[in-house]
């Protein structure tokens, strides 16, 4: 995953964890408006955590498919990895 999908996961996760124990914490609370609070946010919990493992799914699938294609073109990956350093290379020795 790249960093932005890798970080993005990562405060989902958070996001889920602090749900689920907030959850957890008012499971004793009585009340209509409370319920159907919990309601809305068990059912947000749900989703994310969907969207996480679709995220995630589609991540490994495409790290997969890079690695595949480095594998069935080695040399191509080599070239592409040296036509990137030497761009890097030049911009920063013009500084």
């Amino acid at each position: 995953m790249d960093a932005t999908t890798d970080k993005l996961v990562q405060d989902l996760k958070t996001v889920v964890g602090d749900a689920e124990e907030l959850l957890k914490a008012t499971a004793n609370q009585g009340g209509e408006q409370i319920a159907r609070i919990r309601t809305r946010a068990e059912e947000s919990l749900r989703i994310a955590q969907g969207r996480i493992k679709e995220v995630t799914k589609a991540a490994e699938a495409r790290a997969r498919a890079a690695n595949q294609q480095v594998h069935e073109h080695p040399w191509g990956a080599v070239g592409i990895a040296a036509g990137i350093g030497a761009l890097v290379g030049f911009l920063l020795g013009r500084k």
